[in-house]
Parts: C-alpha cells; sequence; structure tokens
C-alpha cells in the first residue's frame, strides 16, 4: 500500500528573499520605462524557492504518480500499454528533430520516406488503401473523417443529414458528428451487448451519412455481424465510420476494410507506441476507401520513382486540418514500434492483449457480475450493481480503494448501458504475477467493510474529495 506522506504547497515553503537564480548584472542600455499605468504597484505573490527547493518538490510530487511505468493501468477503453523507451529515443535522434517544415521537401526525404511507408503501413493494416497523418488525435481523426463525408456526399448531391451512433460508443462520437454539421441518431444494444439489428434497420434510411461503430466495441465484444451491418448500411447509400480506439485487439486477424468499412481512425498513441495521457501531443491517422481518397486534407505524401513529395494538387480535398504533417514526432514513434514487431508482432500484440483480458475476467467472475460474454475481446466491463445493492459498496468505492493496493483504477460508470460499470483492459504486456496480484486485490476489497471503501482512498497525501461540492463551489484561489 501507499504511505501517507504531507504535502506542502509551494507557497507554505516560501521563504522571503530566497531565489533559484541570480541574475548577472545588466550589460545593455537600459531602455525607456514603460508608463507607470502598465506598471503593477506591487510585485506578483510568486514562492520565493531556491533551486533545491524546486527540484525537490516536483521529485517528490512526481513519486505519488500511478502511471504505467510504476503501477498497473487497467484503463479500459482508453489503451494504456507500457511503450518501449528504444522508441523515445529513436524519435529523438536529431536527425528527426532537427528538421524544420519549412525545409525544402529536397532536404527532408528521410523524413519524407518514412511518413510515406507508415502511410502504407497502415493501409495495409486496415485495409484501407488511402492515408492522412494529419489529424492530431482520435476524435480529431473523427472529426475529420466526418467532414470527408460530408464533402462526399455534397459532390453526390445528396442532402444525408443523420450519422447513427450506438448507445455504448465513445462520447466523442456523437461530439464529433455534431461539430461536422450532421444529427447524431443512437442505436440501441441487443441484450448480447452488440448492435440491435431490428433497431438499426428502422432508422436506416436515404438520409442517412454515416453509421460509426466501434469494434470491438467498448463491452470488449466483437460484432459478429459486422458484414451484415455494413451491408444494410450501403444499401441505404450510408457510409461506414470505424471508431479505431479498439484495434489492439485485432492487429492481424481483421482488416477493417475487409469487413466493408469505408473510413476509419487509429490511435498510435494506444496502439502503437506513444505516451499517452497527460494531455500531451496525440495522433489520429485515418484511413479511407479509394472513393473517398479525393477529400483527404491535403498534403498527402506521395512517391514518384525514389523521390517523396507532398501532394496537395486534390481539388476535392477538405483542406488542412493541422499545420504541416501533424504531430512528426508520434508517428516516428508508432514507425518504429511497427517496424520493429513486424506482421507476426503485431499479431502477438493482439493475441496476448485478448488472452491477459480473458483470463482477468475468468479470476474476476465469481466476485463482480459480468453482464456481457462469457468471453471478450481485449477488455471487458463488470458490474458492481448487485454489491452495491446488497453492501452499499458501489463502482467508485472500488475504483477509489484500489489506489490503496497500488494499483490504477479502471474506467468507472462507462460504458453507460452497464450500471455501476467497472472496464478493465490489462494489455498485452502486464504478466500473469501482476493479473493475479490485480484481482486478489479486488477479493479482498468488495469483502472489506463498506464504511472503511467509502473513505477510501486512505493511504494518499489528498482524500477523496466532496466532488458535488467542489463542482458547485470551486476554491480556484489559494489564501494563505
Amino acid at each position: 500500500m501507499r504511505n501517507k506522506e504531507v504535502v506542502r504547497l509551494l507557497f507554505e515553503l516560501s521563504r522571503p528573499g530566497r531565489r533559484a537564480v541570480r541574475w548577472p548584472a545588466c550589460d545593455v542600455p537600459e531602455c525607456e520605462p514603460p508608463p507607470p499605468e502598465a506598471v503593477r504597484e506591487e510585485p506578483l505573490p510568486l514562492p520565493e524557492l531556491s533551486e533545491l527547493d524546486v527540484v525537490r518538490h516536483y521529485t517528490s510530487l512526481a513519486t505519488f504518480n500511478l502511471a504505467v511505468d510504476t503501477h498497473f493501468y487497467p484503463l479500459g477503453s482508453c489503451t494504456m500499454k507500457y511503450n518501449p523507451k528504444r522508441n523515445e529515443k529513436l524519435a529523438n535522434l536529431p536527425g528527426l528533430t532537427d528538421l524544420h517544415p519549412y525545409q525544402p521537401q529536397a532536404s527532408v526525404q528521410g523524413m519524407l520516406r518514412l511518413l510515406y511507408e507508415l502511410q502504407q503501413f497502415l493501409a495495409e493494416i486496415s485495409g484501407l488503401p488511402a492515408v492522412s497523418l494529419q489529424p492530431a488525435a482520435g476524435a480529431h481523426g473523427e472529426l475529420t473523417a466526418l467532414l470527408i463525408a460530408a464533402a462526399y456526399f455534397r459532390k453526390l448531391g445528396e442532402p444525408r443529414c443523420k450519422v447513427l451512433i450506438p448507445d455504448s460508443a465513445h462520447g466523442t462520437n456523437p461530439a464529433s458528428a455534431k461539430m461536422a454539421g450532421f444529427e447524431p441518431v443512437e442505436v440501441r444494444s441487443n441484450p448480447q451487448g452488440r448492435i440491435d439489428l431490428e433497431d438499426l434497420a428502422v432508422k436506416l434510411d436515404d438520409k442517412v451519412a454515416v453509421l460509426m461503430i466501434t469494434n470491438p466495441n467498448t463491452l470488449g465484444l466483437f460484432e459478429t455481424h459486422i458484414v451484415d451491418i455494413t451491408r444494410k448500411v450501403h444499401e441505404c447509400g450510408g457510409l461506414i465510420y470505424l471508431d479505431g480506439a479498439n484495434m489492439n485487439a485485432v492487429l492481424g486477424y481483421v482488416r477493417p476494410g475487409d469487413c466493408g468499412v469505408d473510413m476509419m481512425h487509429f490511435n498510435p498513441h494506444k496502439t502503437f507506441s506513444s505516451p499517452h495521457g497527460g494531455g500531451g501531443p496525440g495522433a489520429g491517422p485515418i484511413c479511407v476507401a479509394e472513393k473517398l481518397a479525393p477529400y483527404l486534407p491535403v498534403p498527402v505524401i506521395g512517391r514518384r520513382g525514389e523521390e517523396y513529395f507532398l501532394d496537395d494538387q486534390r481539388p476535392d480535398s477538405i483542406g488542412r486540418v493541422r499545420s504541416f504533417f501533424g504531430n512528426v514526432a508520434v508517428l516516428v514513434r508508432a514507425w518504429c514500434y511497427l517496424r520493429t514487431l513486424g506482421p507476426d508482432g503485431l499479431r502477438g500484440v493482439a493475441e496476448h492483449a485478448v488472452l491477459n483480458a480473458n483470463y482477468l475476467l475468468t479470476k474476476l467472475k465469481p466476485i463482480l457480475d459480468v453482464p456481457y460474454g462469457e468471453r471478450c475481446m481485449h477488455e471487458f466491463v463488470v458490474s458492481a450493481a448487485r454489491v452495491k445493492r446488497e453492501r452499499g459498496i458501489s463502482a467508485l468505492d472500488i475504483a477509489k480503494r484500489l489506489i490503496d493496493y497500488g494499483f490504477h483504477p479502471p474506467t468507472v460508470y462507462f460504458p453507460l448501458t452497464v450500471k455501476e460499470a467497472l472496464m478493465i483492459e490489462p494489455t498485452e504486456t502486464e504478466s500473469r504475477e501482476t493479473l493475479d496480484a490485480f484481482a486478489q486485490a479486488l477479493v479482498k476489497i468488495v469483502a472489506e467493510d463498506s464504511q472503511v471503501l467509502q473513505q477510501a482512498p486512505t493511504t494518499t497525501p489528498v482524500r477523496r474529495p466532496d466532488e458535488v461540492t467542489a463542482a458547485r463551489h470551486p476554491v480556484l484561489k489559494w489564501t494563505p
């Protein structure tokens, strides 16, 4: 368990006159002072600290982090797997980081080749031949693809306005549809947790532009009727968009394009070795069918013989969606990951992700209900509804208590189709010993006194906040 420790604020550590830097004497002529109205009457009330104070403070705070490098991080729906540090090192080679996007194309042939090859890799993995690397995140990829769909139907002269979205979808799906100018329409799940084909049939008409589907879905289940679904949507003239957030489960086994998918995005920061979380840069490359290729954002990286170039001669393109070529450092990491593993290695990723998830699912079945599926893909959803009803223990209580046992909590209360949901994804990189320890922790937690759980976490510097009061009466300024 984690040790209790008092964390002091920088303002509490502050001592008048302390400095982390000593400025040299001014060695240039002084300029005219600014007008008095532009100068503060009092200096900013910033903490005054030595360099060592600052270093030790932030290093100490870092030890409280729950992160992939320090703890098991089974965050369902958002794949939080260990990514090899060698790819970080390779992406930081001077020959890559010292490039400038305004350099002549002849002087960046190596980078253009790398990105062109990544386009080809993603096309092969997806089964969709045309690729754009520009989108800066998964949701940005969704939006970009839906803008492409809108441009495609404008070109056809078809006023389609609806996007169908399963009720278990990621929340970004309806948001992206709305931002792209479409009307989101919910499609129900059936009792098995997959798309309800009857409800889908009722909602298919000549106003449907796109069906957005996640496969495997957010319950960790493969849509076994995916070919029938894509055929029905195509028969009414619509397109299929695949949310690629869960591709970690099917790499090397299923190509979405072969199932009838017209558009999809990848999350390199989930599937192909880039740091995930913390608000840092991501990427959301999209792959589309040949008929949608003319609408991709420009530029697309092309090749003539041995020369690589930026192709911006696309009159039907939706235009740029990101400056330059996208978040290139993230894409370099993805290229390194793919070149390292190769086809067999990628297939092994999926195999072990699914194996680990099913092993953990089997371990947890005796203590928590599994509403959908005897087997899962890379993730699964358990429900604490029964233990809450019988003993007053909620999914949030269990998640908070896991922190005391040294585990990052899984996703809770998503998808909304499961009451008291805990969504768990162990990924392919965790050992059997880690999975056993996590399962044993949950066994102990579910058996604990409800009053203890409702106070968890008990070993962290900050205990469970009153979230309702914090939302209604936020304290945004510290007062000594």
